[in-house]
């Protein structure tokens, strides 16, 4: 069998006690190693599940997967994912790849992001679309993101913006060159989001006269969601772009219409007076 199991939203012990079941007896397991990140890494895993973790990155999951899923058919393979596993399109590929080598397949379910978001006091019912903002780049600033923030809006939704990981990425130099040399691990903040969101409010309102948001805009940042110091901040967007949460994974919030219920809850999180009384408006 090959099996895709959830790790949950960070801790080694947050894996489901299925999913910890299937790791022990399987003959190989696999960390997916790019998507997002997991507090202590594949060391704390290993000494957890008292075995050996092969870490997955990129290249081996969508290049090189033939192998991953070698022998699956004839003993259980352990795909782990922080969160769920199916948050990510690259992981139904693999079970796509599985059914045409006639391997079965199950996946163990776990708490992700997408859910967990509920812990700042806005109803999952009401989120729309959910978007990805990547690092802008000299040559690149893709601004696609912004209108499916403004679609919800327009229809009273929440957005929930995951930001961009980079993980084992090269310059173009070495790509070019074929050099094998990788750049430190990057993860956005919800400042730096926050930032790209303000530029892009300004460039639409010069272009059209008028934007569904504006800098005073209210929004969410949440960092280490699950763990132990996890972090809630609700502030405008401008006032966002300062706002340190510490360091990764972050997520970013812009809420469309609130129930007063949802209100009371993000009102516990204001960063300052001025937001706290916007929400009572």
């Amino acid at each position: 069998m090959f099996y895709l199991v959830g790790l949950g939203l960070g801790d080694v012990k947050d894996i489901t006690v299925h999913g910890l079941e299937i790791v022990k007896k399987s003959k190989r397991v696999y960390l997916e190693a790019y998507t997002s990140v997991l507090q202590g890494g594949q060391a704390a895993l290993e000494e957890f599940y008292g075995r050996d973790v092969i870490l997955a990155d990129r290249d081996t999951v969508e290049l090189q997967s033939d192998e991953l899923l070698t022998g699956a058919d004839e003993e259980d393979v352990t795909f782990l994912v922080v969160g769920d596993p199916l948050g990510a399109t690259t992981h139904t590929d693999l079970i796509l790849r599985a059914i045409e080598r006639n391997i079965p397949y199950k996946v163990i379910h776990n708490a992700s992001i997408m859910n967990a978001v509920g812990c700042c006091g806005l109803q999952l019912y009401t989120f729309g679309e959910t978007v990805s903002i990547v690092f802008w780049t000299d040559t690149w600033r893709p601004h696609s993101f912004f209108d499916k923030i403004a679609a919800n809006k327009e229809r009273g939704l929440h957005t929930l913006c995951l930001l961009d990981i980079k993980m084992k990425e090269q310059t173009i130099e070495n790509l070019m060159k074929g050099r094998k040399i990788y750049e430190p691990p990057r993860f956005m903040m919800t400042s730096q989001a926050a930032e790209q969101i303000v530029e892009v409010i300004e460039k639409r309102r010069e272009e059209c006269g008028s934007c569904v948001l504006s800098e005073d805009s209210v929004c969410v940042g949440l960092a280490r969601v699950g763990l132990e110091n996890q972090k809630i901040v609700v502030a405008t967007l401008k006032q966002m772009t300062s706002v340190d949460l510490g360091g990764p994974l972050h997520s970013l919030i812009i809420p469309g219409n609130l129930h007063p219920l949802e209100s009371d809850m993000l009102r516990h999180f204001a960063l300052d007076d001025t937001v706290h009384t916007q929400l009572k408006s």
